[in-house]
């Protein structure tokens, strides 16, 4: 008998179709319903939540109790960073879905993955804070440099909390149209909900894409310059 982590187990699990569907929709960050990823995955209810039980016994996706219904979740960052990866390298591939149109540009551009920013705005902060002396890489390690957490704090990004979380404050994680790394941790997380708060982008609903106002953009870019 083979030792060690079973990744033919965790291959097959993300390799059904209708799991994969469901996996993909999960990046949204939101917890949404069975039915709602019954839909996504382009199978009944009920079958919908077979494939949602294994996904569960496998602790890759969390399920909560409101009310009359419950409400699925990705199980944590970990498992969001090994599905955009995952895209990735599908990408790089040629492994691509066949339908196009404005979404997928839209989704190039900005969208959430699992509970960060993504697409080419997302690269851009990673490479800005890389070039500006903000962020610096040390192997697979990422750390944030004094002037970085001075750039932060004037966007006022409240520190404190994060410094109290165990997530590591800085991630790179691989993003899966442009295959770079952009910036996740709970410094991303915080990040992402500051450009909400500012009013600069907004999240597209039914969607993970993040739509910039033309003022946002323009605010963004003046702070991650490249």
């Amino acid at each position: 008998m083979k030792e060690g982590p079973d990744i033919a187990l965790l291959g097959a699990l993300i390799g059904d179709p209708a799991r994969a569907n469901i996996l993909t929709a999960l990046m949204s960050g939101k917890a949404l319903t069975a039915s709602e990823l019954a839909a996504e995955a382009g199978v009944t209810v009920q079958t919908a939540s077979t494939h949602l039980k294994k996904l569960e016994d496998a602790q890759m996706i969390n399920r909560r109790k409101q009310g009359r219904h419950r409400y699925f979740s990705l199980a944590d960052e970990d498992v969001g960073k090994l599905l955009e990866t995952m895209m990735g390298l599908a990408a790089k591939h040629g492994l691509l879905r066949t339908r196009t149109g404005p979404k997928d540009e839209a989704l190039r551009k900005a969208r959430v993955c699992y509970n960060h920013l993504a697409g080419d705005l997302g690269v851009q902060v990673y490479d800005s804070l890389l070039l500006n002396g903000h962020l610096v890489e040390e192997g697979d390690d990422v750390s944030l440099t004094d002037t970085g957490v001075l750039l932060f704090e004037n966007l006022e990004v409240d520190f404190t909390p994060l410094k109290k979380s165990r997530r590591p404050l800085c991630k790179a994680c691989l993003d899966w149209s442009s295959r770079r790394s952009h910036l996740s941790g709970s410094l991303g997380t915080a990040l992402l909900a500051r450009i909400y708060e500012l009013d600069w982008a907004r999240r597209i609903n039914g969607s993970r894409v993040v739509a910039f106002s033309p003022k946002g953009e323009q605010e963004f870019i003046k702070c991650f310059p490249v």
